[in-house]
C-alpha cells in the first residue's frame, strides 16, 4: 500500500495542527475570561463554556496522536514496532478518547470524576513509556535509530509531563469558580482564581514550545 505511509504522515500533521491551533483558541478564550473590567460575569462564564468546548479538540488530538505516531514510525520503517505494542497503543488511544468524551458529556458527576482519574494514570503510564524509549534510544541507538526520532519520542514524553501539570495546576479552578458564581465578582473571589490561572499558563507555554520543537525535529530531521 504505497499511500499508507504518506497518508499516516498527513493525519499526523493534521492532528498537530488541530492540537496546537485549538489550544491557542483555548488560551485566547482564557485570556478574555480574565478581563473582569471588560466583560460582565455572565459574559465571562459564556466564554468559559466555549473554552471547554474548544478544549475538546486538542484533548481528542492528543489521545489519537499516541497510536498514530507509532503507526507512522512502523509504516515508515523507522522501527519494527512489535504488533502487540501497536495494538496496545491503539487500544489505549481509543480507551483514552472514550474517557475524555464520556467525562465531558457527564461533567460534574462521579462518573466523570472516575473517568478523569483513570485518564490521569493512563497518561502517566504512557508518559513513562515515551520517556523510557526516547532516553534508551538516545543512550544506545536502539530501538529508535535516528537521533531526531529518539529525541522526538523523549520530548513527547516531556509534553505529557507538562500537559499533565496543566490539569494538576488547574484543579483548584473548580472550587474557586464555584465560589465566584455563588458570591459574585470581588477581589476575594477573583484574585485566587486569577493566581491559579497565572500558574497554569507557564505549563501551557511549555507545551506550546515543546510542540514546536518536536514538530521541527519531525519535519526537518536535523540530528
Amino acid at each position: 500500500m504505497p499511500l499508507m505511509y504518506p497518508t499516516l504522515v498527513y493525519l499526523h500533521l493534521l492532528l498537530f495542527v488541530l492540537w496546537l491551533g485549538a489550544d491557542v483558541g483555548v488560551f485566547v478564550l482564557g485570556q478574555h475570561f480574565r478581563k473582569r473590567e471588560t466583560y460582565t460575569l455572565e459574559q465571562r462564564l459564556a466564554l468559559l463554556k466555549l473554552l471547554v468546548q474548544v478544549d475538546m479538540v486538542p484533548r481528542t488530538a492528543w489521545a489519537l496522536m499516541v497510536p498514530l505516531s507509532l503507526s507512522v514510525v512502523s509504516a515508515g520503517g523507522w522501527w519494527a514496532v512489535p504488533g502487540w505494542l501497536l495494538a496496545a497503543a491503539w487500544l489505549a488511544g481509543l480507551v483514552w478518547l472514550w474517557l475524555v468524551w464520556d467525562a465531558h458529556l457527564h461533567d460534574q458527576t462521579p462518573r466523570a470524576a472516575r473517568n478523569r482519574k483513570i485518564e490521569f494514570w493512563l497518561k502517566c503510564f504512557i508518559m513513562v513509556g515515551y520517556l523510557w524509549i526516547g532516553a534508551q534510544s538516545l543512550a544506545t541507538g536502539a530501538p529508535l535509530i535516528p537521533t531526531w526520532l529518539a529525541a522526538k519520542a523523549f520530548l513527547f514524553g516531556v509534553i505529557f509531563a507538562a500537559a499533565i501539570m496543566i490539569d494538576v495546576a488547574f484543579k483548584p479552578v473548580g472550587p474557586q469558580l464555584g465560589r465566584l458564581i455563588k458570591e459574585g465578582s470581588s477581589d476575594a473571589t477573583e484574585k485566587p482564581l486569577r493566581a491559579t490561572m497565572d500558574r497554569t499558563r507557564w505549563w501551557v507555554w511549555a507545551v506550546y514550545l515543546l510542540l514546536v520543537v518536536t514538530s521541527y525535529l519531525g519535519a526537518v530531521k536535523p540530528l
